[in-house]
């Protein structure tokens, strides 16, 4: 197993990327530490990988909170002994924010997922950085969707926080690669599966006046493969990632948009 004796932090983990995530990670040995802001469904999630025969423990922590992040890693490392991955997958609610035309947009609502992306992002990396830079070794990794690279209208603030995680991403590796520190972020296009991206495409659809339906068909029309990502292919690439062999990967963006973006 690859993550076998690693210890993973997962931050939004009771959402349909945290929780897949959080599964795989176990799957590959690893001790998975979940976190959200409550603990409705990160408990379920829980008692899935241990009932599966893998180790996860529970804490709520809101990522955006620098006292309780910061608490909570030391907790970790008195307990485990160290943090060897963190990945933040925490999300906010598109309504109100995506569908809506820029020139209808408020200000307010055109910042929140600015502030929110790059404020909690900063937070959990930084405090995951300390313990790590500490043993001369971690991951921190992240997901993005393709409006973080690819223009793409109604979207508001989303692709710009998005796109500032990008940025984030290479600024971390270049003042902590060298202390064994890898950054990593997984670019996916919308993924079906998920909840949330049904809301998202629905919201998108009804601005443009076509099913939800037909906007998830046309997204998918858009890639190489003509599919959307699915959620076993992220969850895949992130242990692999994770893991010891991809170990001269860091500062950069994993492309799993099936062809929606070509680097």
């Amino acid at each position: 197993m690859s993550l076998q004796g690693k210890n993973v932090v997962v931050y939004g983990a009771g959402g349909a990327v945290g929780s897949a995530v959080a599964r795989a990670f176990a799957d590959e040995g690893a001790r998975v530490f979940l976190t959200a802001r409550t603990l409705d469904g990160v408990d379920t999630v829980a008692k899935e990988i241990t009932a599966a025969g893998g180790a996860a423990e529970t804490a709520v922590v809101d990522a955006g909170d620098e006292k309780a992040v910061t608490d909570h890693l030391a907790a970790v490392v008195a307990d485990a002994g160290s943090v060897d991955v963190s990945f933040n997958a925490i999300g906010i609610s598109p309504r109100e924010l995506q569908g809506i035309p820029l020139t209808e947009l408020p200000v307010e609502n055109f910042l929140r997922p600015i502030t929110t992306y790059t404020r909690a992002h900063f937070v959990t990396a930084k405090s995951a950085a300390r313990h790590m830079i500490a043993q001369q070794s971690g991951v921190i990794m992240m997901n993005t969707p393709e409006p973080a690279r690819l223009p793409l209208p109604l979207v508001g603030g989303m692709s710009v926080g998005w796109a500032a995680m990008e940025g984030l991403n290479r600024a971390l590796s270049a003042e902590w690669a060298q202390h064994g520190v890898r950054t990593i972020c997984l670019r996916t296009t919308g993924m079906p599966e998920t909840p949330v991206i049904h809301t998202v495409y629905g919201l998108h659809a009804d601005a443009i006046g076509i099913t939800k339906d037909q906007m998830i068909a046309a997204a998918g029309a858009m890639t190489h493969r003509k599919r959307l990502t699915a959620l076993s292919e992220l969850t895949a690439a992130a242990v692999f990632l994770a893991s010891d062999r991809a170990s001269a990967m860091t500062g950069t963006v994993a492309n799993l948009t099936g062809g929606i973006i070509v680097d």
